[in-house]
Protein backbone atom coordinates (compact mmCIF):
# COMPACT_ATOMS: atom_id res chain seq x y z
CA UNK A 1 0.00 0.00 0.00
CA UNK A 2 1.63 3.55 -0.79
CA UNK A 3 1.31 6.52 0.99
CA UNK A 4 -1.41 8.08 -1.14
CA UNK A 5 -3.47 5.03 -0.58
CA UNK A 6 -3.00 5.14 3.08
CA UNK A 7 -3.83 8.25 3.40
CA UNK A 8 -6.80 7.91 0.89
CA UNK A 9 -7.75 5.54 4.00
CA UNK A 10 -6.95 7.77 6.84
CA UNK A 11 -9.00 10.53 5.47
CA UNK A 12 -12.09 7.91 5.39
CA UNK A 13 -11.86 6.98 8.33
CA UNK A 14 -11.40 10.25 9.95
CA UNK A 15 -14.46 11.47 7.91
CA UNK A 16 -16.47 8.78 9.65
CA UNK A 17 -15.21 9.26 13.24
CA UNK A 18 -16.67 13.01 13.09
CA UNK A 19 -19.81 11.85 11.65
CA UNK A 20 -19.86 9.31 14.81
CA UNK A 21 -19.05 12.12 16.91
CA UNK A 22 -21.33 14.35 16.18
CA UNK A 23 -24.46 11.62 15.77
CA UNK A 24 -23.06 10.01 19.82
CA UNK A 25 -20.24 12.12 20.24
CA UNK A 26 -17.94 9.57 21.35
CA UNK A 27 -19.39 6.13 22.81
CA UNK A 28 -17.15 6.57 26.31
CA UNK A 29 -18.58 9.93 26.87
CA UNK A 30 -22.37 9.22 25.65
CA UNK A 31 -23.07 5.88 27.34
CA UNK A 32 -26.44 4.51 25.30
CA UNK A 33 -28.15 6.49 22.93
CA UNK A 34 -31.82 5.79 21.49
CA UNK A 35 -34.47 6.65 19.26
CA UNK A 36 -37.06 7.43 21.91
CA UNK A 37 -36.85 7.93 25.88
CA UNK A 38 -39.11 8.06 28.44
CA UNK A 39 -38.57 9.81 31.39
CA UNK A 40 -40.45 8.62 34.39
CA UNK A 41 -41.98 5.30 35.45
CA UNK A 42 -45.82 5.85 36.57
CA UNK A 43 -49.15 5.53 34.69
CA UNK A 44 -48.13 8.40 31.75
CA UNK A 45 -45.54 6.74 31.10
CA UNK A 46 -46.30 3.16 31.32
CA UNK A 47 -49.52 3.88 28.23
CA UNK A 48 -46.47 6.23 25.92
CA UNK A 49 -44.42 2.99 26.31
CA UNK A 50 -47.64 0.53 25.32
CA UNK A 51 -48.61 2.59 22.39
CA UNK A 52 -45.17 2.84 21.04
CA UNK A 53 -45.27 -1.02 21.07
CA UNK A 54 -48.99 -0.82 19.80
CA UNK A 55 -47.68 1.02 17.02
CA UNK A 56 -44.46 -1.19 16.01
CA UNK A 57 -41.55 0.68 17.30
CA UNK A 58 -38.34 -1.60 16.73
CA UNK A 59 -36.28 -3.21 19.83
CA UNK A 60 -33.68 -1.12 20.71
CA UNK A 61 -35.62 2.37 19.76
CA UNK A 62 -37.22 3.05 23.17
CA UNK A 63 -35.92 3.46 26.75
CA UNK A 64 -38.02 4.04 29.96
CA UNK A 65 -35.57 5.88 32.59
CA UNK A 66 -37.23 5.89 36.13
CA UNK A 67 -35.84 6.22 39.68
CA UNK A 68 -38.15 3.98 40.97
CA UNK A 69 -36.89 0.15 41.13
CA UNK A 70 -39.76 -1.18 39.54
CA UNK A 71 -41.09 -1.40 35.59
CA UNK A 72 -44.18 1.13 35.20
CA UNK A 73 -47.69 0.35 36.92
CA UNK A 74 -51.12 1.61 37.27
CA UNK A 75 -51.15 4.49 39.71
CA UNK A 76 -54.49 4.57 41.20
CA UNK A 77 -54.88 1.21 43.06
CA UNK A 78 -51.41 1.06 43.36
CA UNK A 79 -51.75 -2.62 43.46
CA UNK A 80 -48.29 -3.25 41.29
CA UNK A 81 -50.42 -3.66 38.33
CA UNK A 82 -47.51 -3.40 35.83
CA UNK A 83 -47.28 -1.69 32.35
CA UNK A 84 -44.88 -4.30 30.98
CA UNK A 85 -44.43 -4.32 27.26
CA UNK A 86 -41.78 -6.32 25.64
CA UNK A 87 -38.33 -5.24 23.69
CA UNK A 88 -38.04 -1.91 25.89
CA UNK A 89 -34.74 -1.12 27.96
CA UNK A 90 -36.00 -0.50 31.71
CA UNK A 91 -33.24 1.50 33.58
CA UNK A 92 -34.67 1.10 36.38
CA UNK A 93 -33.53 2.61 39.96
CA UNK A 94 -31.67 5.67 38.80
CA UNK A 95 -32.23 9.17 39.04
CA UNK A 96 -30.74 11.68 36.25
CA UNK A 97 -29.67 14.56 37.95
CA UNK A 98 -29.35 16.96 35.10
CA UNK A 99 -30.62 16.82 31.17
CA UNK A 100 -29.54 19.51 28.34
CA UNK A 101 -32.32 19.71 25.48
CA UNK A 102 -29.90 21.25 23.18
CA UNK A 103 -27.54 18.65 23.14
CA UNK A 104 -30.60 15.67 23.85
CA UNK A 105 -28.76 14.15 26.66
CA UNK A 106 -29.66 13.21 29.76
CA UNK A 107 -27.56 12.31 32.88
CA UNK A 108 -27.84 9.58 35.24
CA UNK A 109 -26.10 10.14 39.30
CA UNK A 110 -24.62 7.25 38.28
CA UNK A 111 -22.46 9.13 35.85
CA UNK A 112 -23.66 7.67 32.12
CA UNK A 113 -24.98 9.99 29.63
CA UNK A 114 -28.16 8.83 27.45
CA UNK A 115 -28.80 10.42 24.20
CA UNK A 116 -31.98 10.46 22.67
CA UNK A 117 -33.71 11.83 19.25
CA UNK A 118 -37.22 12.07 21.20
CA UNK A 119 -37.64 12.73 24.81
CA UNK A 120 -41.01 12.09 26.36
CA UNK A 121 -41.08 13.97 30.10
CA UNK A 122 -43.08 12.04 32.37
CA UNK A 123 -42.14 13.03 35.76
CA UNK A 124 -45.19 13.10 36.76
CA UNK A 125 -45.30 15.16 40.95
CA UNK A 126 -43.94 14.22 44.15
CA UNK A 127 -45.70 14.68 47.32
CA UNK A 128 -45.74 18.00 49.47
CA UNK A 129 -43.82 17.11 52.49
CA UNK A 130 -44.98 18.16 55.84
CA UNK A 131 -41.17 19.90 56.24
CA UNK A 132 -42.40 22.35 53.78
CA UNK A 133 -44.84 24.09 55.67
CA UNK A 134 -42.59 24.31 58.52
CA UNK A 135 -43.50 20.70 60.33
CA UNK A 136 -40.58 18.17 60.74
CA UNK A 137 -41.35 14.01 61.28
CA UNK A 138 -42.21 12.73 58.09
CA UNK A 139 -39.28 10.13 58.59
CA UNK A 140 -41.27 8.78 61.24
CA UNK A 141 -42.21 5.06 60.87
CA UNK A 142 -45.87 5.58 61.23
CA UNK A 143 -46.17 8.99 59.08
CA UNK A 144 -47.33 7.92 55.48
CA UNK A 145 -47.39 9.08 52.32
CA UNK A 146 -49.14 7.70 49.23
CA UNK A 147 -47.58 8.35 45.97
CA UNK A 148 -45.54 5.20 44.75
CA UNK A 149 -45.60 1.62 45.28
CA UNK A 150 -42.84 1.97 47.91
CA UNK A 151 -45.30 4.39 49.70
CA UNK A 152 -48.27 1.93 49.43
CA UNK A 153 -46.51 -0.97 50.93
CA UNK A 154 -45.36 1.04 53.90
CA UNK A 155 -48.61 2.20 54.14
CA UNK A 156 -50.35 -0.64 54.08
CA UNK A 157 -47.86 -2.61 56.88
CA UNK A 158 -48.45 0.27 59.58
CA UNK A 159 -52.24 0.24 58.55
CA UNK A 160 -52.12 -3.49 59.51
CA UNK A 161 -50.12 -2.78 62.83
CA UNK A 162 -52.63 -0.58 63.96
CA UNK A 163 -56.05 -1.94 63.42
CA UNK A 164 -58.09 -1.25 66.25
CA UNK A 165 -56.16 1.44 66.73
CA UNK A 166 -56.16 5.49 65.86
CA UNK A 167 -55.03 6.91 62.83
CA UNK A 168 -55.36 10.99 61.95
CA UNK A 169 -55.29 11.46 57.80
CA UNK A 170 -53.97 15.24 57.00
CA UNK A 171 -55.74 16.70 54.09
CA UNK A 172 -58.75 16.43 52.60
CA UNK A 173 -58.75 16.02 48.84
CA UNK A 174 -58.46 12.66 47.07
CA UNK A 175 -55.90 11.03 49.14
CA UNK A 176 -57.12 11.63 52.31
CA UNK A 177 -60.93 10.84 50.86
CA UNK A 178 -59.60 8.05 49.85
CA UNK A 179 -56.95 6.69 52.58
CA UNK A 180 -59.79 7.67 54.93
CA UNK A 181 -61.99 5.28 53.61
CA UNK A 182 -59.55 2.46 53.32
CA UNK A 183 -58.72 2.40 57.03
CA UNK A 184 -61.60 2.64 58.38
CA UNK A 185 -62.83 -0.77 56.02
CA UNK A 186 -59.56 -2.12 58.17
CA UNK A 187 -60.89 -1.18 61.12
CA UNK A 188 -59.24 1.96 61.95
CA UNK A 189 -60.42 4.76 64.38
CA UNK A 190 -59.91 7.84 61.72
CA UNK A 191 -59.70 11.43 62.07
CA UNK A 192 -59.46 13.80 59.20
CA UNK A 193 -58.04 17.08 59.46
CA UNK A 194 -57.75 20.11 56.66
CA UNK A 195 -58.23 23.59 56.61
CA UNK A 196 -60.54 24.23 53.67
CA UNK A 197 -64.51 24.09 55.11
CA UNK A 198 -65.16 20.95 53.42
CA UNK A 199 -63.92 17.86 51.60
CA UNK A 200 -62.39 17.77 47.85
CA UNK A 201 -63.22 21.99 48.41
CA UNK A 202 -61.02 22.01 44.64
CA UNK A 203 -64.02 20.32 42.86
CA UNK A 204 -67.20 20.07 45.72
CA UNK A 205 -69.61 22.84 46.14
CA UNK A 206 -70.37 22.80 49.76
CA UNK A 207 -73.37 20.72 49.50
CA UNK A 208 -72.34 18.08 47.53
CA UNK A 209 -69.50 18.10 50.30
CA UNK A 210 -71.94 17.23 52.85
CA UNK A 211 -73.52 14.31 51.57
CA UNK A 212 -69.92 13.07 51.10
CA UNK A 213 -69.05 13.98 54.85
CA UNK A 214 -72.27 12.99 56.59
CA UNK A 215 -71.58 9.31 54.66
CA UNK A 216 -68.07 9.06 56.41
CA UNK A 217 -69.87 9.89 59.25
CA UNK A 218 -71.96 7.29 59.49
CA UNK A 219 -68.63 5.28 59.11
CA UNK A 220 -66.88 6.13 62.16
CA UNK A 221 -64.93 8.82 60.45
CA UNK A 222 -64.96 12.23 62.82
CA UNK A 223 -63.99 15.68 60.62
CA UNK A 224 -61.94 18.41 62.14
CA UNK A 225 -62.31 21.33 59.52
CA UNK A 226 -60.84 24.83 59.83
CA UNK A 227 -57.07 24.29 61.33
CA UNK A 228 -54.05 22.50 60.67
CA UNK A 229 -51.43 20.57 62.23
CA UNK A 230 -48.73 22.69 63.89
CA UNK A 231 -46.19 19.77 65.53
CA UNK A 232 -46.48 16.01 66.54
CA UNK A 233 -45.57 14.57 70.07
CA UNK A 234 -43.01 11.45 69.69
CA UNK A 235 -41.75 8.84 72.13
CA UNK A 236 -38.49 7.35 72.74
CA UNK A 237 -38.44 5.39 69.96
CA UNK A 238 -39.16 8.29 67.39
CA UNK A 239 -42.70 7.17 66.49
CA UNK A 240 -45.51 9.83 66.41
CA UNK A 241 -47.65 9.30 69.61
CA UNK A 242 -49.94 12.51 69.15
CA UNK A 243 -50.74 15.28 66.67
CA UNK A 244 -51.26 18.71 67.53
CA UNK A 245 -53.36 21.10 65.74
CA UNK A 246 -53.24 25.02 65.59
CA UNK A 247 -56.39 25.25 67.46
CA UNK A 248 -55.01 23.40 70.35
CA UNK A 249 -56.65 20.38 69.26
CA UNK A 250 -54.44 17.06 70.58
CA UNK A 251 -55.38 13.80 68.68
CA UNK A 252 -53.81 10.81 70.26
CA UNK A 253 -52.57 8.53 67.15
CA UNK A 254 -50.89 5.47 66.26
CA UNK A 255 -50.56 6.38 62.97
CA UNK A 256 -50.29 9.97 60.53
CA UNK A 257 -51.43 9.70 56.52
CA UNK A 258 -50.68 12.71 54.61
CA UNK A 259 -52.19 14.24 51.55
CA UNK A 260 -51.51 17.87 51.01
CA UNK A 261 -51.07 18.17 47.68
CA UNK A 262 -48.15 17.48 44.64
CA UNK A 263 -45.50 19.45 42.91
CA UNK A 264 -45.12 18.78 39.71
CA UNK A 265 -41.22 17.41 38.93
CA UNK A 266 -40.14 20.11 36.45
CA UNK A 267 -36.19 20.81 37.86
CA UNK A 268 -34.92 18.95 35.34
CA UNK A 269 -35.84 21.60 32.75
CA UNK A 270 -36.43 24.96 34.06
CA UNK A 271 -34.48 27.60 32.27
CA UNK A 272 -34.62 24.98 29.22
CA UNK A 273 -38.45 25.17 28.46
CA UNK A 274 -41.15 26.79 28.79
CA UNK A 275 -43.09 26.55 32.22
CA UNK A 276 -47.00 27.18 32.60
CA UNK A 277 -49.23 26.22 35.69
CA UNK A 278 -46.43 24.90 37.75
CA UNK A 279 -45.72 22.34 34.76
CA UNK A 280 -44.21 22.42 31.40
CA UNK A 281 -45.97 23.49 29.06
CA UNK A 282 -46.82 22.17 25.64
CA UNK A 283 -49.12 22.63 23.11
CA UNK A 284 -52.03 20.48 21.07
CA UNK A 285 -49.31 18.02 20.30
CA UNK A 286 -48.32 17.78 23.86
CA UNK A 287 -44.96 19.03 22.43
CA UNK A 288 -43.09 21.41 24.55
CA UNK A 289 -41.04 24.89 23.61
CA UNK A 290 -38.49 22.22 22.53
CA UNK A 291 -39.76 20.44 19.59
CA UNK A 292 -38.01 16.73 20.65
CA UNK A 293 -39.53 17.02 24.33
CA UNK A 294 -43.02 16.31 24.32
CA UNK A 295 -44.19 16.00 28.10
CA UNK A 296 -47.56 14.20 29.72
CA UNK A 297 -49.17 13.55 32.53
CA UNK A 298 -49.49 15.26 35.78
CA UNK A 299 -45.73 17.78 34.61
CA UNK A 300 -47.95 18.83 31.54
CA UNK A 301 -49.70 22.15 31.76
CA UNK A 302 -51.74 21.73 27.84
CA UNK A 303 -54.08 23.73 26.13
CA UNK A 304 -57.88 22.38 26.66
CA UNK A 305 -59.78 23.46 23.50
CA UNK A 306 -63.31 23.19 25.12
CA UNK A 307 -62.84 25.91 27.62
CA UNK A 308 -59.66 27.96 25.77
CA UNK A 309 -57.33 28.12 28.01
CA UNK A 310 -53.94 25.85 29.87
CA UNK A 311 -54.70 23.77 32.42
CA UNK A 312 -52.50 21.29 34.23
CA UNK A 313 -54.62 18.02 35.29
CA UNK A 314 -54.22 15.98 37.97
CA UNK A 315 -55.58 12.45 37.04
CA UNK A 316 -55.20 9.24 36.03
CA UNK A 317 -57.22 9.80 32.96
CA UNK A 318 -55.11 12.78 31.71
CA UNK A 319 -52.00 10.91 31.69
CA UNK A 320 -53.34 8.14 30.01
CA UNK A 321 -55.15 10.32 26.96
CA UNK A 322 -52.14 12.35 26.88
CA UNK A 323 -49.50 9.70 26.47
CA UNK A 324 -51.36 7.76 24.27
CA UNK A 325 -51.90 11.55 22.37
CA UNK A 326 -48.53 12.38 22.39
CA UNK A 327 -47.12 8.88 20.63
CA UNK A 328 -49.44 9.06 18.31
CA UNK A 329 -48.13 12.38 17.70
CA UNK A 330 -44.93 11.39 17.20
CA UNK A 331 -45.12 8.47 15.38
CA UNK A 332 -47.77 9.91 12.81
CA UNK A 333 -48.35 13.67 12.55
CA UNK A 334 -49.81 14.10 9.39
CA UNK A 335 -52.64 11.81 10.98
CA UNK A 336 -52.89 13.31 14.13
CA UNK A 337 -54.85 16.27 15.12
CA UNK A 338 -54.79 18.64 18.46
CA UNK A 339 -55.34 16.91 21.64
CA UNK A 340 -58.82 17.69 22.56
CA UNK A 341 -59.21 16.57 26.00
CA UNK A 342 -62.59 16.83 28.34
CA UNK A 343 -61.50 17.08 31.82
CA UNK A 344 -62.39 13.40 33.53
CA UNK A 345 -62.47 12.86 37.59
CA UNK A 346 -63.64 9.93 39.12
CA UNK A 347 -63.65 8.20 42.75
CA UNK A 348 -65.25 5.36 44.18
CA UNK A 349 -64.80 5.07 48.40
CA UNK A 350 -66.82 2.77 50.18
CA UNK A 351 -69.99 1.85 48.02
CA UNK A 352 -70.22 5.02 46.82
CA UNK A 353 -69.09 6.38 42.93
CA UNK A 354 -69.01 9.41 41.35
CA UNK A 355 -67.95 11.16 38.10
CA UNK A 356 -67.04 14.44 36.95
CA UNK A 357 -66.51 16.05 33.37
CA UNK A 358 -65.71 19.91 32.54
CA UNK A 359 -65.12 23.01 34.57
CA UNK A 360 -67.03 23.28 37.71
CA UNK A 361 -67.34 27.49 37.24
CA UNK A 362 -70.61 29.35 37.07
CA UNK A 363 -73.92 29.16 38.47
CA UNK A 364 -74.32 25.05 39.98
CA UNK A 365 -77.83 23.72 39.54
CA UNK A 366 -78.85 20.50 41.52
CA UNK A 367 -81.25 17.41 40.86
CA UNK A 368 -81.46 14.28 41.99
CA UNK A 369 -82.13 13.04 45.61
CA UNK A 370 -79.32 14.12 47.62
CA UNK A 371 -80.94 12.10 50.59
CA UNK A 372 -80.67 9.21 48.18
CA UNK A 373 -77.97 7.51 45.80
CA UNK A 374 -78.25 9.17 42.76
CA UNK A 375 -77.74 12.98 42.68
CA UNK A 376 -76.02 15.23 40.32
CA UNK A 377 -75.37 18.69 39.43
CA UNK A 378 -74.42 21.06 36.28
CA UNK A 379 -72.39 23.76 35.89
CA UNK A 380 -73.67 26.48 33.45
CA UNK A 381 -71.42 29.63 32.62
CA UNK A 382 -71.87 32.34 30.08
CA UNK A 383 -75.40 30.90 29.08
CA UNK A 384 -73.86 27.17 28.22
CA UNK A 385 -73.41 24.32 30.41
CA UNK A 386 -69.74 24.05 31.20
CA UNK A 387 -69.89 21.11 33.34
CA UNK A 388 -71.39 17.48 34.95
CA UNK A 389 -71.33 15.53 38.29
CA UNK A 390 -73.19 12.80 38.99
CA UNK A 391 -72.81 9.99 41.75
CA UNK A 392 -74.32 6.67 41.75
CA UNK A 393 -74.78 6.58 37.79
CA UNK A 394 -75.03 3.72 35.20
CA UNK A 395 -72.49 3.17 32.80
CA UNK A 396 -74.59 5.36 30.18
CA UNK A 397 -76.03 7.73 32.54
CA UNK A 398 -71.96 8.72 33.02
CA UNK A 399 -71.90 8.32 29.45
CA UNK A 400 -74.75 11.31 28.78
CA UNK A 401 -73.19 13.51 31.34
CA UNK A 402 -69.95 13.35 29.30
CA UNK A 403 -71.10 13.84 26.05
CA UNK A 404 -73.57 16.79 26.97
CA UNK A 405 -70.76 18.76 28.83
CA UNK A 406 -68.45 18.48 25.48
CA UNK A 407 -71.47 19.58 23.33
CA UNK A 408 -71.51 22.35 25.66
CA UNK A 409 -75.47 23.03 24.99
CA UNK A 410 -77.03 26.63 25.44
CA UNK A 411 -79.33 26.61 29.23
CA UNK A 412 -81.54 29.73 29.03
CA UNK A 413 -83.42 28.60 31.32
CA UNK A 414 -81.61 27.45 35.06
CA UNK A 415 -85.02 26.45 36.55
CA UNK A 416 -85.79 23.85 33.71
CA UNK A 417 -82.51 22.09 33.90
CA UNK A 418 -83.17 21.67 37.34
CA UNK A 419 -86.75 20.05 36.59
CA UNK A 420 -85.28 17.89 33.66
CA UNK A 421 -82.49 16.96 35.73
CA UNK A 422 -80.33 13.55 34.58
CA UNK A 423 -82.40 13.55 31.63
CA UNK A 424 -81.63 16.74 29.85
CA UNK A 425 -78.11 14.98 29.37
CA UNK A 426 -79.57 12.20 28.23
CA UNK A 427 -81.56 13.83 25.68
CA UNK A 428 -78.72 16.14 24.63
CA UNK A 429 -76.23 13.28 24.47
CA UNK A 430 -78.51 11.34 22.41
CA UNK A 431 -78.92 14.30 19.46
CA UNK A 432 -77.02 13.64 15.94
CA UNK A 433 -74.59 16.12 15.90
CA UNK A 434 -75.08 19.15 13.33
CA UNK A 435 -71.79 19.10 11.67
CA UNK A 436 -68.17 17.75 12.36
CA UNK A 437 -66.21 19.85 14.11
CA UNK A 438 -63.75 21.86 12.43
CA UNK A 439 -60.68 20.26 13.62
CA UNK A 440 -62.06 16.90 13.18
CA UNK A 441 -62.54 17.93 9.44
CA UNK A 442 -58.97 19.38 9.46
CA UNK A 443 -57.32 15.92 10.64
CA UNK A 444 -59.06 13.73 8.36
CA UNK A 445 -58.11 16.94 5.37
CA UNK A 446 -54.81 18.99 6.93
CA UNK A 447 -54.79 20.34 3.73
CA UNK A 448 -57.34 22.49 3.99
CA UNK A 449 -56.68 24.34 6.62
CA UNK A 450 -53.41 26.24 7.35
CA UNK A 451 -53.45 28.53 9.81
CA UNK A 452 -53.06 26.35 13.24
CA UNK A 453 -49.06 24.92 12.97
CA UNK A 454 -49.13 21.30 13.69
CA UNK A 455 -45.10 21.49 15.27
CA UNK A 456 -44.50 17.75 13.67
CA UNK A 457 -42.31 18.56 11.78
CA UNK A 458 -39.28 17.11 13.43
CA UNK A 459 -41.05 14.31 13.68
CA UNK A 460 -41.09 12.93 10.35
CA UNK A 461 -37.84 15.04 8.92
CA UNK A 462 -34.81 12.59 9.83
CA UNK A 463 -36.80 9.42 10.54
CA UNK A 464 -33.62 7.23 8.93
CA UNK A 465 -31.57 9.58 10.70
CA UNK A 466 -32.90 8.42 13.91
CA UNK A 467 -33.00 4.44 12.56
CA UNK A 468 -29.63 4.66 12.38
CA UNK A 469 -28.53 6.04 15.81
CA UNK A 470 -31.13 3.45 17.01
CA UNK A 471 -29.02 0.83 15.14
CA UNK A 472 -25.68 2.01 16.56
CA UNK A 473 -27.12 2.24 20.04
CA UNK A 474 -28.35 -1.90 19.81
CA UNK A 475 -25.37 -2.95 18.94
CA UNK A 476 -23.10 -0.96 21.28
CA UNK A 477 -25.30 -1.76 24.17
CA UNK A 478 -27.34 -5.30 23.11
CA UNK A 479 -24.80 -6.88 26.20
CA UNK A 480 -25.65 -4.59 28.72
CA UNK A 481 -29.35 -4.88 28.26
CA UNK A 482 -31.97 -6.51 30.36
CA UNK A 483 -34.87 -7.87 28.13
CA UNK A 484 -38.32 -9.40 29.03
Amino acid sequence: MDSKEQSQINTREEVAIRLVQDVVVVVTEMGRAFVYVILGGGVAAGYAALEFVKRGVSQGELCIISEEPVAPYERPALSKGFLLPEGIELVLGTRVKSADVKRKTLLTATGETISYKILIVATGARSLKLEEFGVNGSDAENVCYLRDVADANRLVNVMQSCAGGNAVVIGGGYIGMECAASLVINKTNVTMVFPEAHCMARLFTPKIASYYEDYYKLKGVNFIKGTVLSSFDFDSNGKVTAVNLRDGTKLSTDMVVVGIGIRPNTGLFEGQLTLEKGGIKVNGMLQSSNSSVYAIGDVAAFPVKLFGDTRRLEHVDSARKSARHAVAAILEPEKTGEFDYLPFFYSRVFTLSWQFYGDNVGDVVYYGDMSGSTFGAYWVSKGHLVGSFLEGGTKEEYEAIAKATRLKPEIEDLDELERQGLGFAVKVSQKPPISPPVDVVAAAHPGLLLEKPLYAWHATAGVFFAASIAAFAYFYGRKRRRWF
